[in-house]
Formats: C-alpha cells, sequence, structure tokens
C-alpha cells in the first residue's frame, strides 16, 4: 500500500494550526476534554493509548493547558489511497521557525525550535498510541503565565458548547470504561469545580505515590505486554472507584484453567488498606494461577458487578463453571447477576478458618469444634450431617448462636456432602489437614499501599511462573518410582503431571487399606458394591467405614459416595477397588482429565472456545502462538546445542519482526 507523508518537514510556519495567529487548517470537534482533563493529567507516555485521534489531541492540549504552552497539530502522514491519517506529530506551539515578515510591525517572534512533541500512531487495534515523546522545551513554560493559546481556546469554546442546559439534580451512576489511563490525577480534584461535595468513601483512597505508580505500571505493561488488560472505573468527578487488570499469561490461563475459579477477598475480609481481589484458577499441576486481579473502591453490589462484567469482557465472555467466594452477601448478589449459570459455592476454607473468631470464647470450645469438623469433613450422606450438626448444637445450646444459623442456612454452599455433584478441580478441602494460601500470600500484609503492591506483584508471578515451568520439566522428563504392581499406577504415570500423579498414586496405594468389596444390590446394569476401610480418626486410633460405589457395566461408568473424582479429579481408592474386582485392567478414558496431563499444553488446547472469537482478534493471535511456541521451548530445554540453536533463531525471529514493523512505519 502507498503512504504518502504530507507536511513532512514543518522548519517553516504552515498557518499555526491552533495557535493565536494564522487561520485553522483544520476543524474537529474536541467533545468535553475539559471535563474529562480537569487537574493535572498524567504525563505523556510511551505506549499511552486512546480511542480516537481527537481524544489524543485533547489530550496533549489539557497537559499543555496545565503546563503553560499551546499545541498544535505540526506533522500528519496519510494512506494515500483511502485519505486515512494513520500518523500525527503533536507539537509544542513554539515549534519550527516563522518566515521573516516584511510588514511594518511584525508580531513578536514565538516559534523557537522547540523540541517538545508528542508521535502518536494508529494501531492495528484502531486504537491511536503514543511512540513518541519528548517533554523538554527550549523556552520558559508555566501555568501561571496568563496567556491563551489557541488551542486553549477552541477547548474552551467546545466545553461550553457541549454544556447542558441546567436541569434539576438527580442521582447519575456512570461507569465508564478505560482500557489506558487517560484519566488524571485520579482523586485530586478543584474543589471550586465541584458543586456537589465528593464522597470519598465510594472510590479507592489512594496515598501520594500510589496514583503514579499504578499508572506507570499499567503504562509500561501496555507497552511492554501487548495483550496486557486493564478497565479503570471512573466516576463524573474524575475519581478513581475500581480497577481491573490481568496480564498476558492470566489471560492465556484463562482459556485453559477458567472450569473452577476462586474469587478471592481475604485483604477485603482481614481490612487490609489496599482492597485487592484476585481470581484465581488450578493448573494441570494442582497449583494456583492467577486469571485477573482488581481494586475494589467500596463493598457493593454495583462495584462487585463492575470488577466481574470487567473480568468476564477480559475472558472474552467464556464464563466459569463454578465459582467460590467468600460469604459476602454483595459479592454473592454480583456472581448471580453476571454469571447466572455458575454454580455459587462458599469456600470451605474461608468458613473454618473464622471458627476460632466466632466460636473461640464459648465454653467447652474444643468438643464444639470437633463435632463442627465431624459434621463437615466426615459426613458421606446427607442424613449423616444433619444429626452430626443437631447433636453439636444441642449438646452445648448453640441454638441462639447467629453465625452457625447463618452457616446452617447456607449449608448447601459450602458442606461438601451438598456438592457433590459439583466439580472443583481440588479447590475446595475434604479432609481437615487440607488448606488454602491466598495468592499473594507473603507478598501482601495488613499495610501494604498500592505502590508497594506493584512492586511485588511481578515478582509474585515471576516465581509462580518459574515453579510451573519447573514442573513441566519434572513431569516431563522425569521417571516416576513406582510403588505397586496396580495396572492402574503404570498407565497414569504415563499421563499426569508429576504432582498429580503422586496424588493419584496416594489412592492406588490406599487400595491396600480397603478390604471386603462385596455387591449388595443388582439392578439392570447398575450394581452396587460396599467397600470397607478402616481410617484414621481422633489420635491413631481407627475405625472401618463402608463406602457405597455405583458400577454401571456398560459404559464403564463408576460413582464412589465420597466422590472424590468430582472434588479431587481423578478415581478414589473405593472405585479402583471396584473396577480391579470386575477384571478393569485400565481406567476408562473419561475419568482421566486432560487438564491433568504432562501434555495439556501442546494438544492444542489453547483453540478449545475460540470457535465463536475474531480471527483477526490480538487475543486469538496470542494463544495460537503461544501454542505454536510451547514445542520450541521444550525442545531448546533438552540440551545446551538444542538450547544455543533456539535462541539463536528466535533471536533472527525477532530481527525479521523489526524490520516489519519498520516497513510498516
Amino acid at each position: 500500500m502507498e503512504e504518502v507523508c504530507l507536511n513532512s518537514e514543518p522548519v517553516f510556519d504552515e498557518g499555526d494550526e491552533y495557535e493565536g495567529d494564522g487561520d485553522c487548517q483544520e476543524e474537529r470537534g474536541h467533545g468535553a476534554g475539559e471535563t474529562h482533563l480537569k487537574k493535572d493529567p498524567p504525563q505523556p507516555t510511551v505506549g499511552l493509548e486512546f480511542d480516537s485521534f481527537d481524544e489524543a489531541y485533547d489530550f496533549y492540549n489539557a497537559y499543555g493547558k496545565e503546563r503553560g504552552f499551546g499545541i498544535r497539530v505540526s506533522n500528519s502522514w496519510f494512506r494515500s489511497k483511502r485519505k486515512e491519517r494513520y500518523r500525527a506529530k503533536l507539537s509544542c506551539s513554539s515549534a519550527g521557525f516563522k518566515k521573516k515578515s516584511e510588514a511594518n510591525n511584525p508580531r513578536p517572534v514565538t516559534r523557537t525550535g522547540c523540541p517538545a512533541m508528542i508521535v502518536i500512531r494508529l494501531m492495528d487495534s484502531k486504537r491511536w498510541r503514543i511512540v513518541e515523546v519528548e517533554l523538554e522545551h527550549n523556552h520558559a513554560v508555566s501555568p501561571q503565565i496568563k496567556r491563551f493559546y489557541k488551542s486553549h481556546k477552541k477547548m474552551i469554546l467546545a466545553a461550553r458548547r457541549a454544556q447542558p442546559p441546567p436541569e434539576p439534580v438527580t442521582e447519575v451512576h456512570t461507569i465508564r470504561l478505560y482500557q489506558t489511563a487517560v484519566c488524571n490525577g485520579f482523586t485530586n480534584v478543584d474543589e471550586r469545580e465541584v458543586l456537589i461535595p465528593v464522597d470519598h468513601s465510594k472510590h479507592l483512597e489512594l496515598k501520594e505515590g500510589d496514583t503514579q505508580a499504578v499508572y506507570n505500571y499499567f503504562c509500561r505493561m501496555k507497552l511492554t505486554n501487548p495483550n496486557f488488560f486493564y478497565l479503570m472505573d471512573i466516576d463524573d468527578d474524575s475519581c478513581l472507584r475500581n480497577v481491573f487488570w490481568a496480564d498476558a499469561r492470566s489471560r492465556a490461563a484463562c482459556g485453559l484453567f477458567n472450569d473452577t475459579v476462586a474469587i478471592d477477598t481475604t485483604c477485603l475480609t482481614n481490612k487490609y488498606d489496599i482492597p485487592l481481589i484476585s481470581f484465581i484458577g488450578v493448573n494441570h499441576h494442582g497449583q494456583q494461577v492467577l486469571l485477573g486481579c482488581a481494586f475494589l473502591g467500596l463493598d457493593s453490589v454495583e462495584y462487585y458487578v463492575w470488577i466481574l462484567r470487567a473480568w468476564l469482557n477480559c475472558i472474552l465472555g467464556r464464563p466459569p463453571e463454578v465459582i467460590i467466594t467468600d460469604q459476602s452477601k454483595p459479592l454473592q448478589s454480583a456472581v448471580c447477576e453476571v454469571f447466572p449459570k455458575a454454580r455459587h459455592c462458599y469456600g470451605l476454607w474461608y468458613i473454618m478458618q473464622r471458627v476460632p473468631e466466632k466460636l473461640g470464647g464459648l465454653k467447652g470450645y474444643e468438643a464444639i469444634k470437633r463435632q463442627l469438623n465431624k459434621a463437615v469433613y466426615n459426613s458421606l450422606k446427607i442424613v449423616e450431617f444433619e444429626t452430626a450438626w443437631a447433636d453439636m448444637i444441642n449438646q452445648h445450646g448453640l441454638g441462639d448462636n447467629r453465625w452457625l444459623q447463618t452457616l446452617y442456612e447456607d449449608r448447601r454452599r459450602w458442606v461438601p456432602v451438598y456438592l457433590k455433584d459439583t466439580f472443583f478441580a481440588g479447590m475446595i478441602p475434604v479432609q481437615e489437614n487440607e488448606s488454602f494460601n491466598a495468592f499473594f500470600d507473603g507478598y501482601v500484609h495488613k499495610h501494604t499501599s498500592f505502590k508497594e503492591f506493584v512492586d511485588k506483584y511481578d515478582l509474585a508471578l515471576h516465581r509462580k511462573h518459574t515453579k510451573e515451568a519447573v514442573a513441566d520439566l519434572e513431569s516431563r522428563n522425569s521417571c516416576f518410582e513406582l510403588k505397586t504392581r496396580c495396572s492402574f499406577e503404570v498407565q497414569l504415570s504415563k499421563v499426569y503431571t508429576k504432582e498429580i500423579f503422586r496424588r493419584f498414586q496416594s489412592e492406588v496405594e490406599g487400595m491396600y487399606s480397603c478390604f471386603n468389596t462385596r455387591q449388595v444390590t443388582a439392578n439392570g446394569p447398575i450394581t452396587t458394591y460396599i467397600v470397607k476401610e478402616r481410617v484414621e480418626v481422633e489420635g491413631n486410633e481407627k475405625e472401618v467405614k463402608n463406602y457405597e460405589v455405583l458400577y454401571e457395566t456398560s459404559q464403564v461408568d463408576i460413582r464412589c459416595i465420597c466422590s472424590l473424582f468430582n472434588y479431587k479429579g481423578y478415581l478414589c481408592r473405593h472405585a479402583l477397588n471396584v473396577l480391579n474386582y470386575n477384571g478393569i485392567e485400565e481406567i476408562p478414558s473419561h475419568y482421566i482429565l486432560a487438564r491433568w496431563s504432562k501434555d495439556f499444553k501442546r494438544r492444542g488446547l489453547f483453540d478449545h472456545g475460540f470457535n465463536d472469537v475474531d480471527m483477526y482478534n490480538p487475543l486469538y493471535w496470542y494463544h495460537h502462538l503461544y501454542k505454536r511456541a510451547i514445542p520450541v521451548l521444550e525442545e531448546g530445554a533438552q540440551s545446551q546445542d538444542h538450547y544455543e540453536v533456539a535462541v539463536h533463531e528466535l533471536e533472527e525471529l525477532l530481527n525479521r519482526l523489526n524490520l516489519v514493523e519498520e516497513n510498516i512505519v
């Protein structure tokens, strides 16, 4: 495509497009630029993006007004066939030099060849990005100088034209989504410009330095990580209410591991300085994986709805099947509104860790705790839980305890015996000794500031990603030690990742603690078995428990009353015993979940769920390239020679991509 650059060398005057002398060569509607950028606009930064050319112009113009200089469009590049502008240079109004005037009383010379400017370019995403910045002027600039530049006059006139006629004051809730930080100082609003006092309880409480740290981080990530995604919720007073973001790895993980998602609000529950919300999934090693983060301005349904919709937008509208949260009622309402088809459950770990706080002061606390744990973790049938719960309440006179009443009312959302038909990918504990640690545990404390968190965020993710990479390498190259002669163990040692195989291996070993497998009923193809197992109870004591297993012969379907397969994603020892009892030597394929396989990332599963996505969407490109690159990484790590070849070829590829970029420019 032929491209033509117009007025490519603006050394001399060409009309002073937006300064005090000369005629305007180009008319443009400015919208309400003054109302969006009230005070202290952020400093122009390479990588900052805008929805339109006008928005970029208004941003730089407002920045110039606050710093004390005017601006003009000094260069424009157009594609000749479509006459579409794709690149522009916005300069200080003192850029270039004027031609020498022959007039008797020439105007004072205002052109000094000032180098201050920004260059913006239309990207493939149809957004305008700052690609070059020069902030230094070669002349004095000061906002205290009471001089009106032509660009500022036009901004004021446009704002006046956009001013609506007076209306009765009504309460209006406006949510605006920004993919780039085109807002200023967030909570720094001039009181003279606001007629109604701002309710700061509904905004993020940012301390000195927090605003710039968050803003700089997002700009840097957007530049270095093209698939980085973030949205900001800004009210009509230009105050920041909510923020959501997800880096490229988190967005890629959403395509694989968003079947079951925990929304971690530990920082809100414990009243940390930063109102952090984390979206957590589980990867193919059983490790936590980050699917997105947010800062919440207010614990309300409206604010949670914004956060959840921002995440849904980030993952291209593909909601999870199961969502786990704490007992927050506003969050519960928001989940029902945004994800009406998802199974919403309460995290058992959130509830059980509050037991000392809620019940610790009661007489007989230790006995109450033991009975509560027994009812929650040991009940195989609903009637068992109901009986154990009633016994606890009656024995200790807890009928008036409001917290326990609430737990009982919500029991279908958190007690495992009520959730046997739900797949949790190991994200709920089914034994007393299991726990759940927050993703940023060890990186965030009660008084961590926004600025500190931004600094630690990359470190936390780097360590998590390194841990996953090491697990990938170990799973692919290690030969797992077999502990039995069971064919099931041999079969899945070739399939599962190292950690998942270790967990499954404990079930295979547990088969030997089971005994007396016997058939009790038969109804057509469905046979019911009872498997006895000696299980540990308090201390070192053991008791025999009966586990009911249903086995359907035609489809080789099997289900145990313990429901370990739904809770954890692999078959339990009781089901394995029944399969072995019936002469089945290999576990049926529908009980071997692909999400636990060591080659999960190499199977092309990144394409799953993207059938309805635009093939020209950058997120699709990222997923597809990521999938294609993984075999290169794995082969390159096999030896020193492989590594050197891979590095050399990758460097050559980057050089070719840079040449393509230069040809486009």
